[in-house]
């Protein structure tokens, strides 16, 4: 599938404004997403806030929804998160998505995001898929 990551963060918005998120598909069970610490994502402390973190995941994880959805919208329904290792600025995080499940609604995965020597965080998630085309009102 796709070898090369692509910009994702093309409209204006959160993650463009956060300096993008670079995607690719490695399967078709399988993502991975990136972008680079820069001095507006450190909190207080000089270390990559959480927030910050978080907010990769879910574009990221979301983004590998999108995908596994046949590209149907995805909402987060779930994104539970642990922190394990700190990151500082120039570092580069880089996410891994699985898909452990998908039902015709829902979206189930994991996602690992490292940098080139630790794992700083883990997540799991629940995406529900949005069937847009041609429901009129009501659903």
């Amino acid at each position: 599938m796709d070898t090369k990551f692509e910009q994702i963060s093309l409209k204006p918005g959160f993650m463009k404004h956060n300096g993008g998120l670079l995607f690719r598909t490695v399967s078709e069970k399988e993502y991975q997403f990136k972008t680079t610490i820069k001095e507006n994502h450190l909190n207080a402390a000089g270390i990559t806030h959480g927030g910050f973190i978080a907010a990769v995941v879910d574009a990221g994880a979301g983004t590998a929804a999108h995908r596994a959805a046949g590209k149907e919208p995805c909402v987060t329904i779930s994104l539970e998160l642990k922190f394990i290792s700190p990151v500082k600025l120039g570092q580069e995080l880089i996410g891994t998505t699985k898909i452990q499940k998908k039902t015709k609604s829902m979206i189930f995965l994991t996602c690992e995001l490292k940098t080139s020597d630790k794992i700083v965080a883990t997540a799991s998630g629940v995406w529900k898929i949005l069937k847009l085309t041609g429901a009129g009102p009501g659903g």
